[in-house]
């Protein structure tokens, strides 16, 4: 919730939603800078691995297209090579709930996926580092 009305101030105030904060706020994961940057900055401060579970972050490379990276949150685990995810700015300035994630790479192991775009259609190619997992409260 936090997390949603952060990103309502923000459209009030004509500011620009970005993945970085909408994926901090959700996953409680404290990194700072681009999303192509969190999953070298994740070493030896958060797990990280290729296995998806519900809370995690879907650490996307940057590409030519999006050269900043990219960063969602696991919301659900549908199989082992489908999940559900919530995220910012795939559409420009807008949150995105509830979109599917799948599985493409060649090892079955999340290295490569399709994210639905649109409902029901599943897009283009986007490389993947892996996924960072909250710390676990003791």
């Amino acid at each position: 919730m936090m997390a949603l009305r952060e990103v309502s101030q923000k459209h009030a105030r004509g500011q620009r939603v970005w993945c970085v904060p909408y994926a901090r706020d959700l996953s409680g994961i404290e990194i700072r800078g681009n999303a192509k940057d969190w999953w070298g900055k994740a070493r030896n401060l958060f797990q990280r691995g290729n296995e998806p579970v519900v809370g995690a972050v879907m650490s996307f490379r940057a590409t030519r297209g999006m050269p900043l990276g990219h960063v969602a949150v696991v919301s659900d685990v549908v199989t082992e090579r489908e999940v559900i995810v919530n995220h910012a700015n795939w559409h420009r300035n807008k949150v995105s709930l509830k979109m599917g994630v799948r599985d493409v790479s060649k090892n079955n192991d999340w290295t490569l996926v399709r994210v639905e775009s649109n409902p029901g259609r599943y897009g283009s190619f986007y490389p993947v580092n892996g996924f960072i997992y909250p710390k676990i409260e003791e």
